[in-house]
């Protein structure tokens, strides 16, 4: 019987070593690479080719979301699983205009993420419960999260500038230049239509990116 490959992306040790035991207890999977950052995950997608990637969003550098992006700029059939924290409708709905088949948090339920990577094998998205509803309310609300406005990358540089992280802080956990991270935040503004740093913090609250 051949196995499906499997690519594990945390930058916790003990986090990957727990989703290893749990995936490879069915026998069917393999996980045949792990990465503890985006730019390492974008590597080793190229060098495994893997059959599914489960990622985790918040990770020093690129971060989970840019990282799918990528992958899937490269590799329109990778097929991507975020494992997060992050229950807010905001992360989900990001990850998903970026590609990603599934959309699991660590709070859910234990198998959550076995049924995810068996539906992602099988060509369907899977989203943990919690998730699920709140995506379908929005839906039946309508749209009035403004962060969809947002690209992947203006995201994480939003998402860090509300907790409260200074320019070099952000320029430094992504990578990029403060210049860059100076026109992130220009932009962000713009598309938001905030102001001032308060504005900034009360939307994040709002859209449950933060705690208040």
């Amino acid at each position: 019987m051949s196995q499906s490959k499997v690519l594990l992306v945390d930058d916790h040790e003990v986090v990957r070593s727990g989703l290893r035991r749990l995936l490879e207890s069915n026998k069917s999977i393999a996980v045949v690479a792990e990465a503890d950052s985006g730019e390492h995950a974008y590597q080793l997608y190229v060098d495994f080719k893997p059959d599914v990637v489960v990622m985790d969003l918040s990770m020093p550098g690129m971060g989970g979301l840019e990282a799918a992006k990528r992958i899937l700029q490269r590799h329109a059939s990778a097929k991507i699983i975020i494992f997060s924290m992050h229950e807010a409708v905001s992360f989900a709905a990001q990850a998903l205009k970026a590609g990603v088949r599934g959309y699991v948090t660590k709070t859910g339920a234990a198998d959550d993420l076995m049924i995810a990577v068996n539906e992602v094998l099988r060509g369907k998205t899977f989203l943990s419960a919690g998730i699920a509803q709140k995506v379908a309310l929005q839906t039946l609300m309508g749209d009035d999260d403004p962060l969809h406005l947002l690209s992947s990358r203006e995201f994480e540089v939003f998402r860090l500038l509300a907790e409260g992280k200074k320019m070099e802080d952000v320029a430094d956990m992504l990578k990029i230049s403060q210049k860059t991270v100076a026109n992130y935040h220009t932009m962000i503004k713009q598309k938001l239509g905030v102001s001032s740093p308060i504005e900034m913090v009360r939307l994040a609250m709002r859209h449950g990116l933060i705690e208040e």
